[in-house]
């Protein structure tokens, strides 16, 4: 027996030696993620307690931390002077960004399940005709839409930014929702049609819900591009009870000079809608995320 327990106890030494190199590098990739996570945030970090500096202890110190000096001016500053419109511009980068979103995500639902279960003749030249929308860069079509817009009579309106958002929001959301329609199996319609399901109820009852990791990839992809937007809201956009944030966030900046902790307090003031919507949907962001990664 006890030859038998040091014959089990007994391991080479090759595998002690993998074992150890196993864990060593483990701990390394552990290193790495961690540095890259904190270059991440401390970024974020770094413009939170530099808004509680002023100007002038910013630019005597860039790095330190205020652990005695800390003040909230900088947010009274720009909460309490109606001139810079921060206000006014988020809720148009709001109002804008919600009604795009909405209607990306219906269009492409219905466009993308026409395209992926309907079979017509010219199904798969519209179907190439929205992949060419991803291929074509945005900014090359800013003087061209600027030129039409004028023409129309629809430019620095508060819904001219929908136009150019929905238009280009549309194909990567079409490609996306066409690939991931496919996956499903058909026969749960046709199961649904024998049971008396007619194709309106089974198009919004069964497959919108299958769907829904899909178009919540959708809507974040595009959240994030309708608000961080700032060429066609800078070309289209002239009066300033109209501008969205990009716009807004450049008048921090001077000719020669910058104020820097003020520049971050709005920068602040206007990313905290969009990180409190991470924060809290950040379980389905990335279900979403992976299921469009796997599926389509």
């Amino acid at each position: 027996m006890s030859k038998q327990k040091n014959a089990s106890n007994f391991q080479p030494a090759g595998h002690s030696h993998k074992k150890a190199s196993y864990y060593v590098g483990k701990v390394l990739i552990n290193i790495v993620l961690w540095v890259f996570s904190l270059s991440c945030i401390f970024p974020l970090f770094w413009m939170g307690y530099s808004s509680l500096k002023l100007k002038r202890q910013f630019n005597a110190d860039v790095i330190s931390i205020p652990w005695k000096t800390a003040t909230l001016q900088n947010y009274t500053d720009i909460l309490g002077n109606p001139d810079y419109h921060l206000g006014e511009s988020m809720w148009n980068s709001a109002r804008t960004t919600v009604i795009s979103i909405v209607l990306i995500v219906l269009f492409s639902f219905i466009i993308g399940y026409i395209l992926a279960r309907v079979r017509f003749k010219l199904n798969r030249p519209l179907y190439a005709m929205f992949l060419m929308g991803m291929l074509i860069p945005i900014h090359s079509l800013l003087v061209p839409i600027y030129v039409v817009f004028k023409n129309l009579g629809i430019s620095n309106q508060w819904y001219t930014l929908l136009m150019p958002y929905i238009s280009f929001g549309l194909p990567m959301g079409i490609f996306l929702v066409e690939g991931y329609v496919k996956s499903i199996p058909v026969s749960l319609e046709e199961a649904a049609a024998i049971d008396g399901s007619s194709f309106s109820r089974s198009l919004w009852s069964i497959i919108m819900p299958l769907c829904r990791p899909i178009l919540v990839t959708v809507a974040i992809i595009q959240i994030f591009s309708c608000w961080n937007e700032f060429s066609f809201a800078l070309v289209l956009i002239q009066n300033v009870h109209l501008q969205t944030v990009p716009l807004a966030l450049t008048q921090f900046k001077g000719q020669f000079g910058s104020d820097y902790p003020l520049q971050m307090t709005a920068m602040l003031i206007t990313m905290s809608p969009i990180v409190v919507l991470y924060f809290c949907f950040s379980n389905q962001i990335i279900k979403g995320m992976v299921a469009g990664a796997v599926k389509g």
